[in-house]
């Protein structure tokens, strides 16, 4: 087991190679949340993630022995750049096991970091089992995500930070995917101040270690897609697990609504690109998850490892999510003029047309009648609700 040394050994050996992330306050997610809401920015990390803390670590606890035939490390996406980037570092051959579905952005930032990937099995749990099997197979030395105590003590560098930074500091809110950085947070914090509340979060979609807590042991889960790929893990590791027994006061869930309003709104107010996982502990405050409140509290962002590609498509389901997008049809009497009606009552109802299309064909299209597909940007879901209910009174039949 490690103790609070461990940590501030870590965080020694690592100074000057790590970045020191900010901690900001946001006046406009204090409002919303009902608490003096800090973020920590570790989207802001070296590497686009708190990841490298542990990974550094772990890879200078390493003997040169061990390392003669190169590490080996499974990941979806931001452990493997931590490892990367150390192995770059410390001249170390490194492979990488990926699920086939990790994000591009994640998967060429590790090659480019100078490590060889392998993609294979669809979730993290399966990249794992064959990186094990690979450390068998060729002797390497293998760098675990978050069940390893070098691991777990560069990541508890982030809780020192913060008493640092923010010494009255009364909760700190976490992702939980494996454990690991919750376990070395809670640590680092707990035995300094044992009166501040730390809170886990996880996603709806896979609360393993959740889920773990309330069984006394370590369990396996069932997992659903989620948009926070990076906690997305079905088994938490077992000394992450006894840590978080003994240290973290309660965990909490976050739905994929929550997860990608609360990304299109770090973007708008914050300006801060952040990934699905980063965003769960800000969700968990906006959407009043935890029993808090008037609180000094620190959200910690873990991560802002992106996809391009996929950046679009956060934006426009935070905007569904949020009411400001909205797509719906709607049958139009077939003869001049009626499209300009229509589209002057949008006008009237303060909505702004973004695209529309006219199906003058079609199994459900009677004779006299076209079926006309529109998306609109609105205010807000009050709005949507309020151009449906005048559509209707007007006589206009709505198709979600």
């Amino acid at each position: 087991m490690i103790c609070l040394e461990d940590i501030y050994s870590a965080r020694e050996k690592m100074r000057g190679m790590i970045h020191q992330t900010p901690l900001e306050y946001s006046k406009t997610f204090s409002k919303l949340a009902k608490n003096e809401v800090y973020l920590k920015l570790e989207n802001l990390q070296k590497t686009g993630s708190f990841k490298v803390r542990g990974s550094f670590t772990k890879m200078l606890s390493l003997r040169k022995t061990e390392v003669e035939k190169g590490v080996i490390a499974a990941s979806a996406g931001n452990h493997a750049q931590g490892v990367a980037f150390s192995s770059h570092l410390l001249n170390i051959p490194c492979t990488i096991v990926m699920p086939k579905g990790a994000p591009i952005s994640k998967l060429l930032a590790t090659r480019q970091y100078g490590a060889e990937v392998e993609l294979h099995g669809s979730v993290f749990d399966e990249a794992l089992n064959y990186a094990l099997e690979l450390k068998q197979q060729t002797g390497a030395a293998f760098v675990h995500p978050f069940d390893d105590q070098y691991v777990i003590a560069g990541q508890g560098t982030v809780g020192l930070e913060i008493l640092e930074q923010l010494p009255d500091v009364e909760a700190v809110i976490c992702p939980i995917g494996g454990g690991g950085l919750i376990a070395g947070l809670a640590m680092a914090i707990k035995e300094q101040k044992p009166n501040v509340k730390i809170y886990g979060i996880e996603a709806l979609a896979c609360p393993s270690m959740k889920q773990s807590v309330q069984s006394n042991k370590v369990i396996t889960v069932d997992s659903m897609p989620t948009m926070a790929d990076g906690i997305a893990v079905k088994k938490p590791g077992e000394l992450p697990f006894q840590i978080v027994q003994k240290y973290v006061d309660n965990i909490f869930c976050v739905d994929e609504m929550e997860i990608a309003r609360t990304m299109l709104m770090m973007l708008e107010r914050s300006k801060l690109l952040v990934e699905g996982s980063g965003a769960c502990s800000l969700a968990s405050l906006l959407y009043h998850k935890i029993p808090i409140e008037g609180k000094k509290t620190v959200a910690l962002i873990s991560g802002g490892n992106v996809d391009v590609s996929f950046i679009s498509r956060i934006i426009e389901r935070g905007m569904v999510e949020a009411g400001r997008f909205v797509h719906f049809s709607l049958f139009l009497k077939d003869k001049p003029g009626e499209l300009e009606k229509l589209l002057g009552n949008i006008t009237n109802l303060e909505a702004n047309v973004l695209n529309l299309s006219l199906e003058h064909i079609g199994e459900k299209i009677f004779p006299g009648f076209a079926m006309l597909h529109l998306s609109l940007e609105t205010k807000n879901q009050h709005h949507v609700e309020f151009i449906f209910q005048d559509l209707t009174k007007k006589g206009y039949e709505i198709q979600h």
